[in-house]
């Protein structure tokens, strides 16, 4: 396999560079492939050197066999050349819960410390489960400092390189920048044509914390996803004049955006093509075309809304940023 050398942006003053390409592992239902390791292995050799993982999407374990491999093979020449995201599910979010939580993760992966470690969503449930939908007669008020400290602390252990969140508004952010010694590095959040999240993203770029994209291409086949990225008769139009696939297209634009952004596909062909995007460029024309597309939010959150919960509602989950 030709490999690909993706290219990185630094995270804070003490954080390494995460590529601006990265793999995701979240297969739905999760948990449901048997083939996960052999498909990251073979992302390796491609060239994907940063893996986005979480306990939620049951993918630690064969991420962690996977870089082991990798290492025996001499695929990667150490730990140091991959980048290794993992995320605090609703139910760890509790104080005291936060840390074993990531050595629960590391355990799993056969890590000593992953690089990037987030709270998956501003959102507490009872301890326990780790599922999604969530029982919602299980939520809690989440509690910014608690959990932050404890990630802090993550972070002062070597557990965690970097720490940092998603699914945060600005507002959820302002609140943890204001009682945070050490501030989040990245926001990992919905980002593509159909929800570009302008103001998020400038709001963000101005407290140096970087926005990684999930669902780049719409996350058709998930819980959260839909086809309406790849629907898309404005980005249909684009790919076809510029001889790339719809997808390629997408993924340009988001690289255009500065920010990294997650793709999966356990499909060897579509992972290449994935990668194929750092050597062209949109036109201004194109740009603008893509600026004006309607947008609408492919993943509101409504399975953390509750009558009797802390959000009555998706507008206040995303603090009316929706």
């Amino acid at each position: 396999m030709t490999k690909i050398t993706v290219p990185g942006t630094q995270l804070n003053k003490n954080g390494k560079a995460i590529p601006l390409l990265g793999f995701g592992t979240a297969e739905y239902p999760f948990g449901s492939s048997d083939n996960v390791k052999e498909c990251l292995l073979d992302a390796i050799r491609l060239g994907y050197r940063h893996f986005d993982s979480a306990v939620l999407y049951q993918s630690e374990q064969p991420l962690g066999e996977a870089v082991a491999e990798a290492l025996e093979l001499g695929l990667v020449n150490s730990r140091e050349e991959l980048f290794i995201t993992t995320k605090l599910w609703c139910s760890d979010a509790h104080g005291v819960r936060v840390v074993p939580a990531l050595q629960t993760s590391l355990k799993s992966l056969g890590l000593e410390y992953v690089d990037l470690y987030l709270v998956h969503w501003p959102v507490c449930v009872k301890a326990g489960e780790y599922e999604l939908p969530v029982k919602k007669e299980d939520l809690l008020p989440f509690d910014y400092e608690g959990v932050w400290k404890a990630m802090e602390e993550c972070q002062k252990l070597g557990l965690a390189k970097s720490i940092g969140v998603s699914n945060f508004s600005c507002k959820k952010l302002e609140k943890l920048l204001s009682i945070s010694k050490i501030p989040p590095a990245v926001n990992q959040v919905e980002v593509n044509p159909l929800w570009q999240q302008q103001e998020l993203r400038e709001f963000c770029k101005e407290k140096g914390i970087h926005i990684t994209a999930y669902s780049p291409l719409g996350a058709r086949g998930t819980l959260w996803g839909s086809d309406r990225v790849m629907e898309s008769e404005v980005l249909q139009e684009i790919a076809k004049a510029k001889g790339k696939t719809l997808a390629q297209a997408c993924l340009r634009w988001t690289y255009e955006q500065g920010v990294s952004m997650l793709v999966k596909s356990f499909n060897t062909e579509r992972m290449k093509a994935n990668l194929d995007i750092f050597d062209w460029s949109l036109s201004p024309d194109e740009l603008n075309k893509i600026s004006q597309i309607p947008q609408k939010k492919g993943f509101p959150g409504v399975e953390f809304v509750s009558a009797d919960g802390p959000y009555k509602s998706t507008k206040e989950l995303w603090d009316g940023e929706i």
